[in-house]
């Protein structure tokens, strides 16, 4: 997801280079499509990944929470003779797509597309000034609701945890003067009351903006937490021998997904929550040494590769484990409902 949004600002989220799939050479390698197999891409967006693999000769199953993402893969369909088949729904409900014998192989690209960055409307980006809005689904509750509706606490909780943000509660506090006036409604709005707040310094690389607005989107859309359940989803649905592959783009995902291998490696493992349980047979085995990063030439040739990590495994025979959420210790926040109520 990391990106150029203009001079002196990146972000993780996307960017100005279109349709370029991230580690795609990468990503066929360890997803090892042939024809015969059935590959599942969580993560549809422009169909890069699914290109490629149905170029590699197998079936793809597509999911996309965007509707203008479905809309746009359309051709794709149509064109592929029967070997794609599109979903509009969340990669967190793969398991409900994928056959009976089960698949040979699931890819996630995580986190926002590089087309919802370019859309104004769709309000992700403050470069292109539009209704703060940076819903994937374009439903449910916006990000204008959240900044106009939480409470301070829980928005200092949300920038400091999604966000990364030093200055969380300082810009919540000026969030809350502000909207006692008058409400957020735009990108731009936000951002300028945000760099009034913390003044760009000469050194700095990123917009003051930035970690607020990365912090928003993942929130709106409940990335960490879709991220968790799909790999959980995934776990049950690949075959033996099946692969999964996740290519990140922020530490937080890439720790989650990093987490989850991990834990089902089959080593004795725990969490804060829990004492340390004895090793149990691994669900996954590692595809190659471990991470993968974009090399010099595509981080220079396409700026959304800059931070982008590729984790895989290989599925083994052993039951699925218990999708339990406590292993990836992620951060207690208010909930989407009680906010946007």
């Amino acid at each position: 997801m990391a990106a150029n949004f203009g001079e002196g600002f990146s972000d993780a989220d996307g960017g100005p280079v279109r349709h370029i799939p991230v580690l795609l050479s990468e990503v066929l390698q360890s997803l090892d499509p042939e024809p015969g197999k059935v590959i599942l891409d969580g993560t549809f967006g422009a169909g890069g990944y699914t290109s490629a693999i149905l170029g590699k000769g197998a079936d793809v199953i597509a999911l996309d929470r965007d509707p203008n993402a479905i809309a746009g893969g359309k051709d794709l369909v149509e064109s592929s003779g029967g070997r794609l088949v599109l979903h509009h729904t969340e990669f967190s409900n793969l398991a409900e797509f994928a056959p009976e014998g089960g698949l040979d192989g699931v890819v996630l690209d995580i986190g926002v597309s590089s087309m919802q960055i370019d859309e104004a409307e769709r309000g992700f980006s403050f470069q292109r000034n539009g209704p703060l809005d940076m819903r994937m689904a374009v439903s449910g509750v916006s990000a204008a609701d959240v900044v106009n509706r939480a409470k301070v606490s829980d928005l200092i909780r949300i920038f400091g945890f999604l966000g990364e943000e030093k200055h969380a509660g300082r810009i919540a506090r000026a969030i809350e003067k502000r909207r006692a006036v008058e409400p957020f409604q735009t990108t731009r709005e936000l951002a300028n009351l945000i760099e009034t707040v913390n003044p760009r310094k000469v050194k700095d690389k990123i917009h003051p903006a930035t970690r607020v607005f990365q912090a928003l989107r993942i929130y709106v859309n409940d990335e960490l937490g879709e991220l968790a359940q799909a790999l959980f989803a995934a776990e049950r649905s690949l075959k033996p021998g099946g692969r999964l592959v996740v290519v990140t783009f922020h530490s937080l995902e890439d720790r989650i997904v990093k987490k989850f291998f991990s834990e089902r490696s089959g080593k004795a493992s725990g969490s804060r929550h829990l004492p340390m349980v004895e090793a149990r047979p691994a669900t996954f085995e590692p595809v190659g040494k471990g991470m993968v990063a974009a090399s010099e030439e595509e981080a220079e040739m396409n700026p959304r590769a800059r931070s982008a990590k590729l984790r895989a495994g290989i599925r083994t025979s052993a039951p699925a484990e218990r999708a339990d959420m406590s292993i990836f210790d992620l951060p207690d926040l208010a909930t989407l409902e009680k906010i946007g109520g």
